[in-house]
């Protein structure tokens, strides 16, 4: 562009002059900029801080070498206290071998008789009774401390035990996993070092899930990020169309309109940036897996930030420029606001294609690739097809509508059904996850194992002398308990067949943890164990999976909420020629305001809370196959979450009331 060009001087000017109205909408579409970088930078520093905190534990199940060269033997025990996991490393130097180097988090190799803690967990062995918890590690005069680098989270319970090389804790037996309970919670290996490509059980699966929720809030914030492009559109296709009458070339017009659009967007992506900074924090404390968050886990770093502010800005321009394409080739009909927006039935006949398609090809043996790809077409096809649906349900409520302000709505729904879609287009996929997620009871059901802990022994004569010492070991902690022998044949047991003993606990979490420490010296190398041992698995996956939906639902509402206020509010601003007409036509301000809020409203209702009943449903169902019921407490959340959402829409609408009110107190001047 020449220093000669009028663009940078004239869309400056016009910038300028836009009066009051048009600065309103330049700070709407800043703030809708600003809340979708600030979304989008969440979500990223969520799903590379799961990534991190999985790195941060892979020493503790370190990668087994051969006898000949091993330096140490490493034994992996999971414990659990008032439902929490507490991960239990124990070490051993082996005699006449070269020095093992110190484990992440701790300045040495521990000596026999060492015993190092996480903060967390060296808090609640002071804050609880040694009989409930301190007394399953070795006794001390003090603990060591286990630094950041050894930690996924700071609220993360772990303990480094230095034992001796004849210690039960590091037998062949301590890493004996004859029950699918002890995946991933009990190992045993002879190591030379750290080093190891497997995450903890408790950290594994974060960034999978994580990748979730940034895919069902991608959509919203793009949403987001093009309605902020389209703030004002119908003002500045007016004006530009005037502009293009004058003799201003298209060139020229998309020049002038992506400058603007750039200036506003990188403002506003800017400010978003900055607030994520600023909140780092404060995020910090969300808790999510197995805690909160170290606050640099969640910094995603300098090129990724300027990659979200650029990408954000790249999107609200290519908004802002892809709506001028009338403009450029017919200014009179943008000016006469000629303007028909009707969807066609080739978009259902697409969706089903593609549905079908994704049928097809989604069997068994799926690469992530072809999965990317499916899920990539699905979502081409989804945001095809839903202003199909809004367009149809728009006519079906102007033909069944009762009230002049329903009347209104559904018009406004069928004239223009993209804009009602991009507002709640984010929340009708994040709607069925978090309707799915939220009740199901998927895995394992451990109901069976309340109020019961095993032992594990060698064979079953040890298991009856076991018997009687548990009973004598209980009665002396003050538990009362019924002991028994497993059985072999006893499959579904908490035992699964093997030998031990079943002591089943009478009273609260805190006659069990009680129960667990007590039992702590029958183990011979293995800890006791429960309910929570025996579902820590599926725990771990399926609580994340419904933490992460109601999420995404909620930054969903965020999201729709944001888009749906500063949407309403640049249409009033929009609209204020129609809105002048309808009052001088004798219209009532209440029968606006109420076509306004239900131009949102109705397909919300619909659509998001349809698709997140379809997903509560679908959810009863297969907890019914399998005979389960449902999550209630997910349930109560998924309720509590759509209420304060579907609160928060309505607020932000309603939130250009007097908006409305001062763009039509003067109805003919505003008509003109």
């Amino acid at each position: 562009m020449s220093s000669s060009s009028p663009v940078l001087p004239l869309t400056w000017h016009l910038t300028r002059s836009s009066g009051r109205r048009g600065l309103q909408s330049h700070l709407l579409a800043a703030g809708a900029a600003a809340v979708g970088a600030f979304v989008m930078l969440v979500i990223i520093a969520a799903t590379f801080g799961a990534g991190t905190r999985a790195d941060h534990t892979k020493w503790r199940t370190p990668d087994a070498v051969p006898a000949q060269r091993a330096t140490a033997v490493q034994a992996l025990a999971t414990t659990y206290v008032r439902h929490e996991p507490v991960t239990v490393v124990s070490l051993v130097q082996l005699p006449d071998r070269e020095r093992t180097p110190a484990p992440p988090g701790l300045r040495s190799f521990p000596k026999q008789g060492e015993v190092y803690v996480s903060p967390a967990l060296a808090e609640l062995l002071h804050k609880l009774p040694a009989s409930q918890l301190a007394d399953r590690l070795p006794k001390v005069g003090s603990y060591g401390t286990i630094g950041a680098a050894g930690l996924a989270a700071p609220d993360e319970l772990v303990a480094v035990v230095g034992r001796t090389p004849t210690d039960p804790a590091v037998s062949k037996a301590a890493g004996d996993t004859s029950s699918w309970f002890d995946i991933a919670q009990t190992e045993r290996a002879e190591i030379s070092g750290f080093t190891s490509d497997t995450p903890s059980m408790f950290t594994s699966g974060d960034q999978g899930i994580a990748v979730l929720g940034v895919v069902l809030l991608a959509m919203p914030v793009v949403v987001l990020s093009a309605a902020a492009g389209r703030l004002g559109a119908a003002r500045r296709e007016q004006r530009l169309a005037a502009l293009r009458l004058a003799g201003a070339t298209p060139r020229q017009i998309i020049a002038m309109t992506a400058l603007e659009a750039t200036a506003l967007g990188a403002a506003g992506a800017l400010t978003g940036a900055l607030a994520y900074v600023v909140l780092l924090p404060a995020l910090a404390q969300v808790p999510f897996g197995v805690g909160t968050w170290y606050v640099d886990t969640l910094w995603v770093g300098l090129p990724w930030l300027a990659a979200v502010v650029g990408a954000v800005t790249a999107l609200i321009t290519v908004s802002a420029v892809s709506m001028l394409r009338q403009v450029a080739n017919s200014p009179l009909g943008v000016a006469q606001q000629a303007d028909p927006r009707r969807t066609r039935m080739i978009r259902l006949a697409f969706f089903a294609a593609t549905l079908a398609v994704i049928f097809l090809f989604s069997g068994g043996g799926l690469k992530a690739k072809q999965a990317v790809a499916l899920l990539l077409l699905f979502y081409g096809a989804f945001w095809l097809f839903g202003p199909w649906v809004v367009d149809r349900l728009g006519r079906l409520v102007s033909r069944f509508a009762r009230r002049p302000a329903t009347l209104l709505a559904g018009r406004r729904l069928s004239d223009d059904p993209r804009g009602a879609w991009r507002t709640v287009s984010g929340l009708v996929l994040a709607g069925f996850a978090a309707g799915f997620f939220s009740v199901s009871l998927l895995g394992a059901d451990t109901s069976q194992y309340r109020g019961q802990v095993a032992v594990s022994t060698a064979n079953a004569s040890e298991a009856r002398h076991a018997a009687t010492e548990a009973r004598t070991l209980l009665r002396r902690a003050g538990v009362t308990a019924t002991v028994t022998t497993g059985r072999a044949d006893a499959y579904d047991s908490l035992l699964s067949g093997s030998p031990g003993v079943i002591a089943r606990v009478e009273g609260g979490q805190e006659q069990l943890d009680t129960a667990v420490t007590a039992l702590t010296p029958l183990g011979a190398g293995r800890l006791p164990y429960g309910q929570d041992y025996a579902g820590g698995s599926d725990k771990a996956t399926f609580d994340r999976l419904d933490a992460v939906a109601l999420g995404t639902l909620a930054l969903s509402f965020l999201v729709a909420a944001s888009s749906a206020g500063l949407t309403a509010a640049a249409n009033v601003l929009d609209r204020r020629r129609v809105y002048g007409l309808l009052r001088l036509a004798g219209t009532p301000m209440k029968v606006l305001d109420r076509a306004r809020v239900r131009e949102t409203v109705i397909p919300l209702a619909v659509l998001a809370g349809g698709t997140t009943a379809m997903g509560a449903y679908g959810s009863y169902q297969l907890n019914k196959a399998a005979g389960a019921t449902i999550n209630t407490s997910g349930a109560i959340e998924l309720v509590v979450c759509a209420v304060i959402g579907a609160v928060a829409v309505f607020a932000a609408i309603s939130g250009s009331r007097p908006l409305l009110r001062k763009v039509t107190a003067d109805p003919a001047q505003t008509a003109d």
